[in-house]
C-alpha cells in the first residue's frame, strides 16, 4: 500500500460522522445545576460500521483484554498484509460494567486510528440541564469543521484555531487593567 493509499485510508477513518449518529451526555454541571457541559460521543456500533466500511470486514480486528479495573482494546488494521495494532484502555463503567468498559476501550482504540477523534476537539458547550432527569435540555450544534465531507486531516490544527479564536474573544472582553495585571503576573512567574 502506497503512502498515498495509507493517507486516504486514514482520511476515511477520520471523516466526521453524520450529526444524527453523535450522542450527547452530561459532563460537568454548574453549582446551581441549571446548566451542564455537553459531551459528544459515538455508539460502538457506529465505530464498527466505520471500520467495516473503510477497512472491509476482514481488514480489521480487535482483541479486548481484561485488566485490573477495566479493559485494553488492541485494534488492528490490515495494511499491506501486515496487522498494525494500536491500543487504548478504559475502566469498567457504572452501567453494564463489562459491556460498557469493553465498548469504551474499543472506541478509545478506534480514536487512536482517528475514528471520532475530532469529538475530543469540540468546543465546550454549556446547555440547559434537567437535574431531576439528569439529562441535557438541548443538543449543541456542531461547528462546520465537525460535519462530514470537510476532510480535516490534523485535528490539532483545528484545536489550535479554536483556542486562538477563544483567546481573542476573551482578550476583547478584558479591561485594560486586567490585561496589565496579566502581563505583570507573567513577568513575576519568570522571575
Amino acid at each position: 500500500m502506497s503512502r498515498a493509499t495509507q493517507d486516504a485510508l486514514l482520511r476515511q477513518l477520520k471523516e466526521p460522522f453524520d450529526p444524527n449518529f453523535i450522542k450527547w451526555r452530561v459532563g460537568q454541571t454548574t453549582k446551581d445545576k441549571s446548566k451542564a457541559s455537553a459531551l459528544a460521543y459515538l455508539d460502538a456500533r457506529e465505530v464498527y460500521k466505520r471500520l467495516d466500511d473503510v477497512c472491509g470486514i476482514g481488514g480489521w480486528q480487535d482483541k479486548i483484554v481484561e485488566m485490573n479495573g477495566g479493559f485494553i482494546c488492541e485494534l488492528s488494521v490490515l495494511i499491506d498484509g501486515v496487522w498494525v495494532t494500536k491500543s487504548d484502555a478504559a475502566d469498567f463503567t457504572d452501567i453494564e460494567s463489562i459491556k460498557g468498559g469493553a465498548s469504551s476501550a474499543l472506541k478509545r482504540a478506534a480514536a487512536v486510528w482517528g475514528v471520532g477523534r475530532y469529538l475530543y476537539y469540540l468546543p465546550i458547550h454549556w446547555v440547559g440541564y434537567d437535574e431531576p432527569k439528569k439529562k441535557l435540555k438541548e443538543i449543541p450544534e456542531l461547528p462546520s469543521w465537525a460535519l462530514p465531507n470537510h476532510n480535516i486531516e490534523r485535528w490539532e490544527d483545528v484545536l489550535e484555531l479554536e483556542l486562538a479564536k477563544q483567546k481573542e474573544l476573551e482578550d476583547d472582553t478584558k479591561s485594560d487593567d486586567d490585561k496589565k495585571q496579566e502581563i505583570k503576573d507573567k513577568l513575576n512567574e519568570n522571575n
